[in-house]
């Protein structure tokens, strides 16, 4: 009877996908998730091929979160996420929230076979105004996680504490111990294998030629930050938004943008520092840039 009900919702769910990929031509955001859908059914076909395990859902006012993991790569790398349920209205943080959201936070337990080499962000929007403005996400996401096993064991166990912030009108902070165990050589669900996949494929994109940072530099007189921007042209027509995350006790302002489109546009952004290391010069701030349906992230090398 668990079998057929699998089946069933399986069945829902590559119907979905189908229609996805009938629609008409697509932008580069909707092919990536017409991809994704395409590679939905195709784990389905492959399924012996396919192994992936979730935790169970901690469920929380406003939203539910997991964990799901794939097998270990040769390299002792494990793709996984940590998937956000959000309700209708409700939001959850980016990785520099604002003066008052909470960013996810992931601890794994040191007696488990993995541990935390990176949690990574989609290119979030932005809410509020001023003093209230936040970055965040408004529909469940998914943040990729680079983990690295540890040991020899043929299971892998990952145990993790995890700590956010969703909001409706005001912040409230979900925390909750997650645990799942990925079986060697156990079939799971193929749809969290392609839920993986979609995660990692809907990441800012690294700097290129046409997408790209240049001249950026603190200016402390003035305090703030300062750079040219690249778009592509096919972003031009797109909204445009920046955020910006660095070292503890930075806070950053709303960006202010100067240019034509067509042209390199002229960034700057407010900073302040708190504590006593004000020297914001040398420090790592990354850049996360959404342009239209495309996003880039890089790290700012400050003069």
């Amino acid at each position: 009877m668990i079998e057929r009900e699998r089946r069933r919702r399986w069945s829902a769910e590559e119907k979905g996908a189908t229609a996805t990929l009938m629609s008409k031509r697509p932008t580069r955001a909707k092919t990536r998730r017409e991809i994704a859908a395409a590679a939905l059914i195709l784990t389905s076909v492959l399924a012996g091929q396919s192994h992936a395990a979730s935790s169970e859902w901690i469920s929380a006012e406003g939203g539910a979160i997991r964990l799901v993991a794939l097998q270990p790569k040769p390299d002792g790398s494990i793709p996984a996420i940590l998937e956000v349920k959000l309700e209708p209205g409700w939001k959850t943080y980016w990785r520099e929230p604002g003066a008052s959201g909470i960013p996810p936070q992931i601890t794994l337990d040191p007696a488990g076979d993995v541990e935390l080499e990176a949690i990574r962000f989609p290119a979030p929007k932005s809410f509020g105004t001023g003093a209230e403005r936040y970055a965040g996400y408004d529909a469940t996401v998914a943040f990729p996680l680079e983990l690295k096993r540890l040991g020899d064991r043929r299971d892998v166990r990952i145990r993790a504490s995890v700590f956010l912030g969703v909001c409706e009108d005001i912040c409230i902070p979900v925390q909750g111990n997650l645990e799942l165990t990925v079986k060697s050589g156990e079939f799971d669900n193929p749809l969290d294998g392609a839920r993986i996949e979609e995660a990692f494929t809907t990441l800012p994109e690294p700097p290129s030629k046409g997408f790209r940072v240049d001249k950026a530099l603190f200016d402390a007189s003035a305090g703030v930050i300062r750079f040219d921007l690249h778009l592509p042209d096919e972003a031009e027509s797109g909204e445009l938004d920046l955020f910006l995350a660095g070292p503890s006790g930075s806070f950053f302002g709303q960006p202010t943008v100067a240019g034509t489109p067509g042209s390199k546009h002229r960034v700057e952004v407010p900073v302040k520092r708190f504590g006593s290391d004000r020297d914001t010069a040398g420090k790592p701030i990354v850049l996360t840039v959404r342009a239209g349906e495309r996003s880039m992230e890089t790290t700012l090398a400050l003069d």
